[in-house]
């Protein structure tokens, strides 16, 4: 692509490592940008270094937050005796765009891939046992949903946990397969992920 500007072919390099961005849309996008009023793309320069430079992990959860707790464990609204395991913070907005769960969750940051060299140790896996292990008061935990992708791998990952988790007493529940096998969690409708989250079922790791 012939670019007759430095500048503007640095824009483009930048913004077509963007997932799903070629160099056209990118020329495009940096073109628009161009002819903005210059308060507004300064804003979203601030807005994205801000993002990058402040954003946080909930210490709790591990979704991402603007302060140590994110909104949904610090809720009073939510339901603190529920928590769905999820494997990525995509996962949790497509959940919360259903409006059909009112509980935590658990953020385990991927799956269990023995062939990407991804074991137990590299998951949120043991703050997910030690939340599940915490059994005092209204708010203990009395039921733990995976929710993670119809894949091989989030097969492997549920079992393992399934086998953890039993050992502590709690029910384990997983979503309804109303989630197509090899799909990914992120790309089911919403309709058909709050189906499948009020239709779950208990899991069985024999």
């Amino acid at each position: 692509m012939n670019i007759p500007s430095k500048l503007i072919e640095d824009a483009v390099t930048e913004i077509s490592r963007l997932p799903g961005i070629g160099k056209k849309t990118a020329l495009r996008l940096a073109l628009h940008l161009l002819k903005q009023n210059e308060v507004h793309t300064e804003a979203l320069a601030l807005a994205l270094t801000r993002m990058r430079q402040e954003i946080q992990y909930c210490k709790t959860c591990h979704n991402i937050s603007d302060g140590e707790e994110c909104s949904i464990c610090s809720s009073m609204r939510r339901d603190k005796t529920v928590i769905c395991v999820v494997e990525d913070i995509r996962d949790v907005l497509a959940i919360e765009n259903t409006n059909q769960f009112q509980g935590l969750y658990h953020v385990l940051g991927g799956v269990i891939s023995p062939i990407q060299g991804i074991g137990p140790e590299e998951l949120k896996i043991e703050s997910l046992i030690e939340r599940a292990s915490q059994n005092s008061g209204e708010d203990s935990v009395k039921e733990i949903i995976l929710a993670l992708s119809a894949t091989m791998e989030g097969d492997t990952t549920s079992f393992y946990l399934a086998k953890r988790l039993n050992e502590k007493g709690i029910k384990v529940s997983t979503i309804a397969r109303g989630i197509p096998v090899g799909g990914e969690l992120e790309y089911t409708d919403e309709v058909t992920l709050g189906r499948s989250i009020l239709t779950r079922i208990n899991y069985s790791s024999e």
